[in-house]
């Protein structure tokens, strides 16, 4: 692979600055003079829009700015991407930061591109939602590699542990879903009825459906239209990492505040947060959680990323830093942000109410 030091980062094309790796082990960062007149800053904690070179922290993402770690493909993605390099004969471990995100190029998730672009092999998916499931599972439990490509291209360099892929038709841009080996089989439906239930409680989430009766499907936030919106993780803008899982929702919500300047983000973000403790969502780590960026103001992304996963025994972001947190915890939290105890109550009372279906469904009732 060529020996990159520098690319440059693009939004909608225009050149938002130059990411470089400044002693081999750590990323610089420096926006252009012409961004800086009119442009925005990419995460406001990390990197203000101000003139001058930014160095990044070795940890927690390797020596790479977080903003930038959040373009790169988390958990099922990056295994596929280190099965495709490994084929062009490339030690995806031993790259740089600079140099994973020219494999990226412009085909990442969100606004930001990155150039040049090391070019990879791409094939495009041709198939039936069944034929993609089986290919997964067959890459998944190292039956084979053969499909390893398509798969990495199908799934549009999303995160996250399940398979997936990102599918247009005349009602949009969607990401669609698969079953992972360790899932049950009916997780596509316990997926899509965590989202009925999400909003009943009043959680914002995406339009959703289940494709085939089985297959969880989710608009992508991260486009209105044909356009790529600029979205950053509370990860990325908080510099936290997922593994180990180390985030309170005090930060998230103070971050909530301080991003959107708007306190019924703040309470949408605490209803989230009582959604997660009732419905079980144990998997509330700081990269399901994002941001939109429109010409500088930011907004909260919906909900996404709502199910039950089996395998966690506690939350991933702590409540009052309890892992399995009571009501009072909630509204210490709330109270951390100004929300008033009879508000945070109100909410924690709605979520308990329309959650009792879902915990029905499940089998599991909260205490």
């Amino acid at each position: 692979m060529r020996d990159i030091q520098a690319i440059t980062v693009l939004y909608h094309g225009r050149e938002v600055g130059i990411l470089s790796m400044g002693n081999k082990s750590c990323c610089q960062f420096e926006y252009d003079k012409s961004w800086l007149t009119d442009g925005f800053s990419l995460s406001p904690l990390q990197l203000p829009l101000k003139a001058g070179l930014f160095t990044a922290d070795y940890h927690p993402f390797g020596g790479n700015f977080g903003i930038f770690e959040d373009s790169l493909p988390g958990g099922y993605g990056e295994y596929l991407l280190r099965k495709v390099t490994n084929k062009m004969g490339i030690d995806y471990q031993g790259l740089t930061p600079v140099q994973r995100l020219s494999l990226i190029g412009n085909s990442g998730m969100g606004a930001l591109c990155y150039e040049p672009e090391t070019k990879v092999n791409r094939t495009d998916m041709q198939g039936t939602l069944d034929e993609i499931q089986q290919m997964a599972t067959e890459v998944l439990t190292e039956k084979t590699d053969a499909h390893a490509d398509v798969l990495y291209f199908s799934s549009g360099n999303s995160g996250g542990a399940r398979p997936k892929c990102i599918y247009s038709d005349d009602d949009g841009h969607w990401l669609i879903k698969f079953r992972h080996i360790y899932d049950p089989q009916n997780i596509g439906q316990i997926e899509y009825d965590y989202n009925v239930a999400a909003r009943q409680c009043g959680v914002e989430v995406p339009d959703f459906k289940l494709m085939e009766g089985k297959y969880f499907a989710v608009r992508r936030f991260d486009m209105d239209g044909e356009e790529r919106l600029h979205v950053a993780t509370a990860s990325a803008l908080l510099n936290e990492p997922i593994s180990p899982p180390k985030m309170d929702y005090h930060s998230l919500l103070q971050l909530t505040g301080f991003l959107t300047q708007s306190p019924e983000a703040v309470e949408q973000q605490f209803r989230r947060m009582a959604f997660n403790v009732y419905a079980r969502n144990f998997d509330d780590h700081a990269r399901n959680f994002s941001f939109i960026c429109r010409n500088g103001l930011w907004t909260l992304a919906p909900a996404y990323d709502l199910t039950n996963d089996q395998t966690l025994g506690e939350h991933a972001t702590t409540v009052n830093f309890k892992g399995l947190p009571t009501d009072e915890d909630m509204i210490t939290v709330g109270a951390g942000i100004r929300i008033p105890r009879a508000r945070c109550l109100q909410i924690i009372e709605e979520v308990r109410e329309g959650t009792k279906p879902l915990q029905q469904t499940l089998g599991y009732q909260k205490a």
